[in-house]
């Protein structure tokens, strides 16, 4: 392995360049398990864990390393390794983590291309890719749409227009893992030191289109159920696997919950056809509900935008909101905490 077909290029050796640790190895990590990572380097392959300063200084999941980072780590023989730094990333692709905590999960790191892998069997849904691409417009990467298993669509040109009515500028490409359909166009995206991560629900054939271009049947699949074409994690954990022919593929767990992470950038690309109507709106703080003048709710009712958009659109936006005002929250919180130790400090200080 070299760190160019690792991924390594000009961003990441300036950041290199500004760090203090000369003496650390750089490495990639390809794997995440529970409190270790495995690295991938020049000199090999190694099973890392955190130093316990920057395990001390993390103040959130974002501090740690997470899948496709590049790292700063010396090696302890063995095959052991201590991870000191990481270098700040060029992309990453973050949802919010499951449950009630305020948290970000990053699924992706340092990513170049995010394959948004649909089944077209019962589980085609708009609303969930609306979803995702919204997620990965705001990840830094770039999106691709896969339409998998054509085999089982009788309409696979109405299920492609249907994409590109909510996927404005996004390659849509339908393939086939069973008869190979479409699979070349898709080499395109893998050459050498580019990563592409393989996002979508459970069933959609991530790790099938993984066997395909590795050439063999390394990853475990999965049948789907026949009652709703929901399929069954397959995939246990976030993973780098490098091709032959050049390019790392970064394989990641079916989703069923996708909670959204990030700013409005991801949503104004997503839904970039009503951005462009609400700046047709007579009020610049139009609400697009029932304000006179609004351009948005003048298309909804002649037909030119779909219900389903619309309400997709206000349901993303509102779950922004909440996440900003509830971070928002948490950071007022935290200061406010810092500051009276700061204030007990002081007293206890004026006593002695």
């Amino acid at each position: 392995m070299d760190l160019q077909s690792l991924g390594w290029n000009d961003f990441f050796a300036a950041q290199l360049l500004a760090q203090e640790l000369t003496v650390c190895t750089v490495g990639r990590v390809a794997a995440e398990y529970k409190h270790m990572y495995r690295v991938y380097a020049e000199s090999g392959e190694y099973l890392a864990s955190v130093t316990g300063k920057l395990r001390y200084l993390a103040d959130s999941r974002e501090d740690f390393p997470a899948v496709g980072d590049w790292v700063l780590f010396s090696a302890a023989g063995n095959g052991q390794a201590v991870i000191q730094g990481i270098l700040p990333r060029q992309s990453k692709f973050s949802r919010k983590v499951a449950g009630k905590v305020n948290e970000e999960q990053i699924v992706a790191a340092n990513i170049d291309t995010i394959f948004l892998v649909n089944a077209l069997n019962q589980d085609f849904n708009l609303r969930r890719m609306e979803r995702y691409l919204t997620l990965a417009w705001d990840s830094g990467a770039s999106p691709v749409i896969v339409l998998n298993k054509t085999d089982l669509c009788p309409d696979v040109v109405g299920k492609v227009r249907e994409v590109e009515t909510i996927a404005f500028g996004v390659p849509v490409h339908p393939v086939s893992c069973v008869s190979g359909y479409g699979l070349a166009d898709l080499s395109q995206y893998m050459s050498r030191g580019k990563t592409i991560a393989l996002l979508g629900s459970s069933g959609a054939g991530k790790s099938t289109l993984v066997n395909r271009c590795l050439g063999t049947d390394s990853q475990k699949t999965g049948a789907i159920r026949q009652d709703d074409g929901e399929g069954r994690h397959t995939t246990t954990h976030r993973e780098l696997i490098l091709l032959p022919a050049g390019g790392i593929l970064l394989d990641t767990p079916g989703m069923r919950e996708l909670q959204l992470w990030g700013s409005e950038d991801g949503l104004t690309d997503t839904f970039d056809d009503i951005y462009a109507l609400a700046a047709q709106c007579r009020f610049s703080d139009c609400r697009h509900t029932n304000e006179p003048g609004c351009a948005v709710i003048a298309a909804l009712a002649g037909g030119a935008l779909s219900q389903a958009r619309y309400d997709s659109f206000h349901k993303l936006q509102r779950e922004l909101a909440y996440l900003s005002r509830k971070e928002n929250k948490q950071e007022y919180l935290a200061e406010k905490n810092r500051w009276k130790k700061i204030h007990k400090g002081i007293r206890q200080l004026s006593k002695n």
